[in-house]
């Protein structure tokens, strides 16, 4: 068995006592469909449209040759594929036989997949021979030294020994002797939605990530009948699991695959197949609203979850209005607590919070500087615990100390004020405040004003080196017409806010770069300032 920080005892059992934690694995539910309805479709990906018997077939045949060549519990694979039907295959394949992954970004490097094997010493590596890593084998030599790697498997390989989809397309029987892993074991491994470094891993269990599926489709209204389109990376949290493509195969939906969250593209394959829900990061947000401005709403889309990153509410607001239709936000984290705005609360709920936790024994806490509970409507650091949020980060003992107290309560780093129903709004992270002079400066907030500006896209406050106060702020800003910075600065003042807090300087930019998951990389903004000072 994979070792990891389990809940305690007295949690668990009070987990499985109130039904949070059903004890089956997480390919049950695709397994489930595949009897009770095989002909629906399950994937739609370009021009294949695989039905839930098929999906189910092509994962048990992968999953046979794997337990055929000797992997099972206890093992552990790296996969990095593309947005495709593989990749949703190959993790329910892995499911079946208890070997548990780390799901890698497509757009991950040697950097961070050497880190990985590392980590959890693979057996297995899946991977596509269209990424530019694996075009030969240069690096999946050093990879394999690295990981002890001792199977490979290539989306797209001449090999048919070693081409993915012969392995998944040739009927094989599941030997007796395979069985996923124990319901309380390591299902997989979550990536952390850290913007900077090498991601940490999260080790999630089949009890408590199901537990979250489930819970995210009662709040989310998910069903048989909902087509969702994942346009980001496939692996992300948000896309998995909240609802995610995980939802919709328990409810008996059908996923549709997009290559990326380019407007054009997404709107086409809305139109063509019918989707009617789909989620959404902010800066993707805010891409698609500037298209429905100029070609008119997605249709037939009802239903848009945005999360992944703090939502500005002069944004939010333009949901309905121009994409025409119904928004959800998410406040979610890879390593486990999930907020929702629900489906009948007030627009004015929707618009300003990011909702409120799944689950009954979601324990919150927000706390100041010195550990103290704040009243409600102030801001403190978030820490908390629960049925379905993880107790440690595999193999870093530095870092879970810093990130867990003596209760098990996690402290994620954000910075959040809870309103009288519970709701929370996000106002920063503890890691994204600038100390201007010992005045501290939450960049969300001043982003958020900075967005009420009409002609204001995108705004992304970043801190530099000064010698005199520490440091001081510059917001970059994509508008839609030519602007001068003592324009946003009226702006600002007429907001109301402190002198302290106007950025220092302000730099006018075409787009702002982007992390793998579509948050505003500020890594890659302070390294243009170094190099480019204002």
């Amino acid at each position: 068995m994979i070792e990891f920080t389990k809940w305690p005892k007295e949690l668990a059992d009070l987990y499985r006592q109130r039904g949070y934690w059903a004890g089956k694995p997480l390919c049950a539910a695709v397994e489930r469909q595949a009897r009770l309805r095989p002909e629906a479709v399950a994937i739609i990906c370009g021009n294949r449209q695989i039905t839930y018997s098929a999906f189910d077939r092509a994962a048990t045949n992968l999953a046979a040759r794997l337990a055929n060549v000797g992997l099972g519990q206890g093992d552990t694979a790296l996969v990095q594929l593309p947005n495709s039907a593989e990749f949703y295959i190959t993790f329910m394949a892995l499911m079946k036989i208890g070997v548990a992954p780390v799901n890698a970004l497509y757009s991950h490097r040697q950097v961070e997949l050497s880190s990985y094997a590392e980590q959890i010493r693979p057996r297995l590596l899946v991977a596509d021979r269209g990424h530019p890593l694996f075009g030969d084998d240069a690096f999946l030599r050093k990879l394999t030294l690295l990981g002890g790697i001792e199977e490979i498997l290539m989306l797209g390989d001449d090999n048919p020994a070693h081409d993915l989809t012969s392995w998944t397309t040739q009927d094989s029987l599941l030997p007796g002797s395979a069985s996923p892993s124990a319901s309380d074991e390591v299902a997989f491994f979550q990536l952390s939605g850290g913007s900077t470094g090498t991601p940490k891993l999260i080790p999630r269990t089949h009890d408590d990530y199901d537990y979250s599926v489930r819970a995210s489709n009662d709040i989310c209204g998910v069903s048989e009948a909902t087509r969702f389109l994942v346009a980001l990376p496939a692996p992300h949290n948000f896309l998995m699991s909240s609802p995610g493509a995980l939802g919709v195969f328990h409810a008996g939906g059908t996923v549709v695959m997009a290559p990326g969250p380019e407007p054009r593209a997404c709107f086409d394959l809305i139109a063509r197949h019918g989707v009617t829900m789909t989620g959404l990061v902010p800066a993707a947000v805010a891409l698609w609203v500037q298209a429905a401005s100029a070609q008119g709403a997605p249709r037939p889309l009802e239903h848009l979850l945005v999360g992944g990153a703090s939502f500005a509410e002069s944004l939010a607001r333009q949901v309905p209005e121009v994409l025409g239709c119904r928004l959800q936000q998410v406040f979610g984290m890879a390593e486990g607590l999930v907020n929702y705005t629900r489906l009948d609360d007030p627009d004015e709920v929707v618009f300003t919070t990011q909702g409120r936790p799944i689950s009954p024994d979601d324990e919150v806490r927000i706390l100041d500087e010195n550990g103290n509970p704040v009243p409600d409507g102030m801001p403190g650091q978030l820490a908390v615990r629960g049925p379905y949020t993880f107790r440690g980060y595999y193999k870093a003992p530095e870092q879970n100390r810093r990130a867990f107290d003596a209760e098990g309560f996690y402290y994620s780093g954000d910075l959040v004020l809870r309103g009288p129903r519970g709701n929370l709004r996000v106002v920063g992270r503890l890691k994204d405040q600038i100390n201007r002079g010992g005045e501290k400066i939450a960049s969300e907030e001043i982003e958020h004003l900075l967005m009420r500006h009409p002609e204001v896209v995108q705004a992304a406050l970043v801190g530099f080196a000064d010698e005199a106060l520490g440091e001081k702020s510059c917001a970059f800003i994509v508008a839609r017409r030519e602007m001068r910075a003592s324009e946003l600065r009226r702006h600002l003042i007429s907001m109301g806010i402190a002198d302290y807090k106007l950025p220092d300087r302000f730099r006018f930019v075409e787009h702002l770069p982007l992390t793998a998951v579509g948050k505003t990389d500020k890594r890659q903004l302070r390294i243009s300032l170094e190099t480019a000072p204002v």
